[in-house]
């Protein structure tokens, strides 16, 4: 049966992919993340600021290097794409089994429990799982009718996104009854909490917050002139975030006393109530469960391009390679979609998440260490993006998530070896399948 040609249209434009990038970094991280720095010993304003710099820095970094190599293989996948092309198949075939059953179901699963999590505070009495799972049904849906209708719901609540922030940002500068004596001029105390292990850990919860920075990379192969929208949107959706997360922790400093913040996770609920008095709670708990609706919808589109490519390259997975009309790759969205309510159900998510940052820096490590193997590979490709700053810009990216490896396997060692025991169990799954009965002829 031939493929219905709407299914190779490139039909997601440089605004969209933008808007899935902003929306898979922006979640809850930023609204609850500082209290825990504070406490940790990071209480000079300027240095609070610097954290969050650094880690959009990090974060930059990254989407340089991937927009480089999804310019030269612009290809749907992601880390599949790249490291099965870079490395072996093998190392692709790991990252992709990653995804398709932890890197994106979980985090969709938290997500939909932290939204509705937020929106029994504005109704009580809500059966909280029951509605996370009832999100992310409606949701998947609406990418399962068509990739226009779903960029359409995607772009739509991005920038109300945007906006809520934007509004929360202005809010804080002009209708608190009170701000706090503060400057982001750097001070002798100021370095002397950088070089703190609290500044060293809290770097951390930061990188993570901005995780999501390579979202457009999972779905090239469905954008409009790749070579350019890859690496412009995911350069434009870092910086975006980066400037609301340093003005959106700022404003949150300015209006309540870092007294009230330290150890607290609802730092962004103390600031509403600063701002709007006593229905600032209600307030941003109508924020974030807005916020969150982009972000699932991101994940949800997002994850099932990477299932789909697996499928294209390999017999054994060939059945989650079909689109629809509308060039949906509607089985591949069941197929996550259904892992992320078993995960809601069982709650094992979380003990899945536990772990999540460790393998996650192992495929982002590989993949940018692969612009060196590229550039030496094939020196005289036409690369119509480069990385600014070459080679230091991944040497920076590569020394972060060096070092927090090191951290992670030193003070979280279950949950380091029970990723490498995931990894292994990958690699097991992809000898099997690649049996000569099962194999499929390698993708062009």
């Amino acid at each position: 049966m031939k493929e219905n040609k709407k299914n190779n249209v490139k039909q997601i434009g440089l605004l969209t992919a933008i808007a899935y990038v902003i929306a898979n970094m922006v979640g809850t991280g930023v609204f609850t993340s500082l209290g825990f720095q504070l406490s940790g010993g990071v209480t000079d304003i300027a240095a609070i600021i610097i954290l969050w710099l650094m880690g959009g820095i990090i974060a930059f970094t990254g989407a340089q290097v991937y927009g480089e190599l999804g310019a030269v293989m612009p290809r749907s996948g992601g880390e599949y794409n790249f490291l099965s092309k870079l490395y072996h198949p093998s190392i692709g075939f790991m990252s992709g089994f990653f995804s398709m059953f932890v890197g994106f179901a979980a985090p969709i699963a938290l997500a939909a429990m932290a939204l509705s999590e937020y929106f029994s505070n504005i109704y009580s009495g809500i059966n909280v799982k029951i509605i996370a799972a009832g999100i992310i049904i409606i949701i998947s849906v609406v990418h399962a009718i068509g990739i226009k209708s779903g960029s359409i719901f995607q772009m739509f609540f991005t920038v109300l996104k945007i906006i809520l922030i934007i509004v929360f940002i202005i809010a804080s500068f002009f209708l608190a009854s009170k701000h706090q004596e503060i400057s982001i001029i750097p001070t002798k105390i100021t370095w002397q909490q950088i070089m703190s292990s609290g500044f060293a850990i809290s770097l951390i919860y930061v990188y993570y917050s901005y995780s999501g920075w390579n979202a457009a990379s999972y779905f090239v192969s469905e954008l409009k002139n790749p070579a350019k929208t890859l690496p412009r949107s995911l350069i434009v959706g870092t910086v975006i975030v980066i400037f609301l997360y340093l003005f959106l922790n700022f404003s949150f400093l300015l209006v309540s006393p870092i007294a009230d913040l330290s150890g607290k996770v609802d730092v962004g609920a103390i600031a509403a109530t600063s701002i709007f008095g006593n229905t600032g709670g209600i307030i941003i708990s109508g924020i974030i469960s807005i916020l969150l609706i982009s972000t699932i919808s991101s994940m949800i589109f997002v994850g099932p391009r990477v299932i789909q490519t697996i499928g294209e390259d390999y017999k054994a997975f060939h059945f989650l390679s079909k689109k629809t009309k509308t060039g949906v790759p509607l089985l591949a969205i069941v197929v996550q979609s259904s892992i992320s309510l078993i995960l809601l159900f069982t709650s094992t998510f979380e003990t899945l998440l536990s772990y999540l940052g460790i393998v996650m820096n192992i495929f982002a490590f590989l993949t940018v260490m692969g612009v060196f193997i590229h550039r030496k590979k094939y020196p005289k490709m036409e690369r119509k993006y480069k990385t600014w700053g070459y080679p230091v810009t991944p040497i920076i990216f590569m020394l972060f998530v060096l070092w927090n490896m090191g951290y992670m396997f030193v003070f979280k060692s279950f949950e380091s070896i029970t990723a490498l025991i995931t990894l292994g169990i990958s690699f097991g799954i992809w000898t099997l399948v690649n049996i000569p009965n099962f194999r499929k002829k390698k993708h062009v």
